[in-house]
């Protein structure tokens, strides 16, 4: 990757988590979200189940957070909030045909999901595992806030059964941290990972780029610092500046931002610091192990994402997700509840859910979606292979698309792709830059005025 590339590339595209993308949702009613979830138990290749959990609660608000996160609430109000989560869990889990399908996923995402008292995440998921059997081995995932868990927490929530903990630790610098509004952990990182490995768990660490204070030389240091700890995965966020959507992050541009170029070597450096560590680049922004299931489906071409991350095709499932402002991705449909907490919980004690914003994909977009999250995913799409696997011929999914071969050949040319009659993949590159490549394949991409976020 060179300054010229990037110059060329480093542009506003879609993030790709789902196609099409949340910013295309509109007005959608609970009529038509429950129609989608009985339409599900008939329409997948798969007869698997994921779930998502939305945990809204934070104890400080970082300055930069894009997520749907609200201040932490009285132990009232979060009482209210889980039992409305489980009162929507049997709403919609009655319409789900328990005897023929199993649970492979479940995702606790926020906010700070572990900003709840532990023993709410253990009723939930025991509720979940309640309702049908689970594959072999199923992913139970949680992002987590190192900030406020005790090695004691650390411990009691290994008795929930979690599989995999996702470590919100950003960067190692105090400085950063605090210019962000973002606690410290209060244990050292190796001491957590040390507890969490004794588990059997999967870790992820999670880092961001693009904030306050930090520098390319800064970053590369937290990204040795946190090679040097191990973990089975490591994702390096870009931070997406969008105060149009998410207005707290108008106090970081107070404390100045880094440059676009100062940016980019960020990712350049701490990318070459994971590759000389053994990771490999999977997707746009994490890096693996290469005995990880990731790195694995990687090469097998099994490799998927949706809203929660990067998954394998093992435990792919339709998402099925509860709480405030959680997005359920069906085979033909997404939906979305609303974001007022109160009213949440005074809907579905009323029985009803609370499905506010949502898309019906045609046949066309559900094509493009296999097209674009198969190149998203693993840097590599046969329009042969998707074919036999939708029952179309490779014309028909080509021409489902915007596919523009004088474009292509343009991003061929650059370095960014390899492309014949029936293959488009990436180059080693090429890789930071999938989103655009899927860009030009995006119909939805021709006319619009819609806002995205950088690559880099």
């Amino acid at each position: 990757m060179n300054q010229q590339l990037l110059n060329k590339y480093n542009i506003p595209v879609p993030r790709y988590t789902s196609y099409p993308p949340a910013n295309y949702f509109h007005e959608f009613t609970e009529r038509e979200y429950l129609a989608a979830v009985d339409a599900s138990n008939h329409q997948t290749r798969q007869p698997l189940v994921s779930f998502y959990l939305h945990i809204p609660f934070c104890r400080h608000l970082c300055h930069y957070c894009g997520c749907n996160s609200y201040p932490m609430a009285d132990d009232v109000v979060i009482g209210h909030y889980v039992d409305a989560l489980h009162r929507e869990i049997d709403l919609v889990a009655a319409r789900i045909d328990t005897a023929t399908r199993k649970i492979s996923q479940i995702h606790y995402g926020g906010g700070s999901p572990t900003a709840l008292p532990i023993h709410y995440l253990q009723e939930l998921n025991e509720h979940l595992l309640s309702l049908m059997p689970a594959i072999e081995n199923p992913e139970i995932a949680i992002e987590c806030h190192p900030g406020y868990l005790t090695a004691s927490n650390w411990e009691e929530l290994g008795r929930c059964g979690f599989t995999r903990y996702s470590l919100g630790v950003q960067d190692f610098d105090l400085r950063v941290l605090k210019a962000v509004n973002r606690r410290p952990p209060l244990m050292p990182i190796s001491e957590i990972m040390e507890l969490l490995r004794a588990q059997g768990a999967t870790i992820n660490m999670d880092l961001l780029f693009g904030l306050p204070l930090q520098t390319p030389e800064s970053f590369a240091q937290a990204a040795q610092q946190a090679a040097a700890l191990h973990p089975d995965r490591v994702v390096t966020f870009s931070y997406g500046h969008v105060p149009w959507v998410h207005k707290r992050q108008l106090v970081l541009e107070k404390l100045g931002l880094p440059k676009d170029a100062d940016k980019q070597e960020m990712y350049r450096k701490a990318a070459d610091v994971f590759h000389a560590a053994g990771y490999r680049s999977i997707g746009m922004d994490h890096f693996v192990l290469p005995t990880d299931e990731l790195s694995i489906a990687l090469d097998t071409r099994q490799l998927h994402r949706n809203f929660q991350g990067y998954c394998t095709r093992r435990t792919t499932g339709q998402v099925y997700a509860f709480g405030v402002t959680a997005i359920s991705q069906l085979e033909t449909a997404y939906a979305q509840n609303g974001r007022d907490i109160q009213a949440y919980i005074d809907t579905i004690r009323q029985g009803k859910l609370y499905t506010r914003r949502g898309y019906q994909l045609t046949r066309q977009e559900q094509i493009v979606r296999e097209v674009i999250a198969q190149m998203m995913c693993n840097y590599h799409l046969s329009w042969s292979e998707i074919a036999g696997r939708i029952g179309i011929t490779p014309a028909e999914v080509k021409a489902a698309t915007n596919y523009d071969e004088a474009k292509l050949r343009e991003m061929e040319a650059d370095g960014l792709i390899l492309l014949s009659d029936d293959v488009v993949a990436m180059t080693s590159i090429g890789s930071p830059f999938v989103r655009n490549v899927v860009a030009t394949l995006d119909p939805l991409m021709q006319h619009t005025d819609k806002k995205f976020s950088k690559p880099v």
